[in-house]
């Protein structure tokens, strides 16, 4: 019998929890489309299974390791690979030792609750996770990982997947979904296009990233117009394996909207590493407008995630590398940052730009309302930090009355983390249908309207908003 509460996170009292059950019943068997994400695509164009339980759940997810690392738990014990190659635990049994012993650090926290119902739902553990559970905890999953059912393509079509999207560099050269499209299977895996390394002056070997684009997209990157038809081919070429979508991660939310002159005479001075601190965040800026443009040119939505510190832990950052630093959110203005951007393009029926934000105080007091205004902006999902049950809440509560629903894009679920996807989409159905069914129980919403609502919360918005 499985652990999980059958009303999780629905209203407590009677007539609320039983409208929130009805609505959840409506929508819970939707397909998941995953729009934006971080799983691997070799995993699904190799197809070969998962190697052990801690390589699945712990060694990729910086949920899980940040948290255990707060502890005082080295990466090195926890088998993160260190840039320098030094040696680092590689006894997957011991990892997930440390693990279990220390499963009761993620009570209350959204990780928990994904982690929860991933070893029940998805692996059969209805067990508690702990030091004295440990090996058998480690032996069912892994003996589940060797039958051909736990594959990834055969979980991907278990999960109810309807379209799964990748996130890769300008220079990736995609091989892994040549060979997943040459493979004949018919998931729908997707990439997405995300050109920070070659927008952003401060990346280390900047110069080198861009010469490497004019390469693979057969231009003169050396010259401003070249580099622009650079993006534009990179696009393109994504287009080509299925891409709807561009993604770009920026410290702040600046834009600009510089003259050709200024924007080129900066562009150079970034090839010779030249450009001032400023002068890179305006480069930066002026490149996320003319990302926008080229949106409105080849359809491909915009996704901006604003906000994030990344690695702010310099030790952590040097001796493991990118997405191990631990980011963190800062205080950001969007109604001054955007607005260069939101001035050029921001009135195009055509465009559809998606802001994220780690910066969840923003929400009432600017987000909501820039995207009840603009045509071309619509608000992402609550994400890293408070993509938790009462951060979703929060996020509807503080967005609903300016923005409404339709100004939204439903959910993604964002993570590295694959056997997470259902467990992450199903608390924001269940939330959404707890947050509805509160709103028809204090008759601010029509109970056949929230029945609506739910399918586009749940299905609908995503699929319009990415294109899909």
């Amino acid at each position: 019998m499985s652990r999980l509460d059958p009303d999780r996170l629905f209203p407590a009292h009677d007539k609320g929890r039983g409208l929130a059950r009805e609505l959840y019943a409506s929508i819970k068997d939707l397909p998941l489309l995953s729009p934006h994400g971080h799983t691997d695509p070799r995993w699904f164009a190799e197809n070969e299974p998962f190697p052990d339980p801690a390589q699945l759940f712990i060694v990729p997810d910086h949920y899980v390791f940040r948290m255990l690392y707060s502890q005082g738990i080295p990466l090195e014990d926890l088998g993160i690979p260190r840039v320098d190659g030094k040696p680092v635990e590689t006894d997957s049994r011991a990892i997930w030792r440390r693990f279990a012993e220390n499963y009761h650090l993620f009570l209350g926290t959204p990780s928990r609750m994904w982690l929860d119902q991933a070893f029940s739902d998805v692996f059969g553990w209805e067990g508690p996770i702990n030091g004295e559970t440990a090996d058998a905890s480690y032996d069912h999953i892994a003996a589940k990982l060797e039958q051909p059912k736990y594959r990834p393509r055969a979980l991907f079509e278990r999960f109810n997947i309807e379209c799964l999207a990748t996130t890769e560099g300008a220079l990736d050269d995609l091989r892994w979904h040549k060979e997943l499209r040459q493979s004949g299977w018919p998931g729908q895996v997707i990439t997405t296009y995300r050109p920070d390394t070659v927008i952003d002056p401060e990346t280390p070997d900047f110069a080198a990233n861009i010469e490497k684009l004019g390469e693979l997209a057969s231009e003169n990157t050396f010259s401003f117009d070249g580099y622009l038809r650079a993006h534009r081919n990179r696009r393109a070429y994504f287009q080509t394996f299925g891409a709807t979508a561009t993604d770009h991660g920026h410290l702040t939310a600046r834009t600009q909207d510089l003259s050709r002159e200024d924007a080129a005479r900066l562009y150079q001075k970034a090839l010779k590493g030249g450009c001032s601190a400023e002068e890179a965040d305006a480069f930066r800026g002026h490149m996320l407008t003319e990302m926008a443009r080229m949106s409105l040119d080849d359809g491909m939505t915009m996704q901006i995630h604003a906000g994030s510190n990344r690695n702010h832990n310099e030790k952590v950052y040097q001796a493991f590398g990118r997405d191990k630093g631990f980011d963190i959110p800062g205080p950001t203005n969007y109604v001054d940052a955007l607005k260069p951007l939101l001035s050029a393009v921001g009135n195009e029926r055509d465009l559809t730009i998606i802001l994220f934000t780690l910066d969840e105080t923003v929400y009432g007091r600017e987000l909501a309302p820039l995207a009840g205004a603009y045509p071309a902006l619509k608000l992402g999902p609550a994400w890293w930090f408070f993509d938790s049950a009462d951060g979703m809440r929060r996020y509807r509560e503080m967005t609903t009355e300016t923005a409404g629903f339709y100004n939204t894009v439903g959910f993604n679920d964002d993570t590295r983390a694959f056997c997470s996807i259902p467990a992450r989409h199903d608390v924001a159905r269940r939330v959404d249908s707890a947050y509805l069914a509160e709103l028809v129980t204090s008759g601010r919403l029509d109970e056949e309207d929230a029945f609506e609502v739910i399918q586009d919360l749940s299905y609908r918005l995503a699929k319009k908003a990415y294109k899909l």
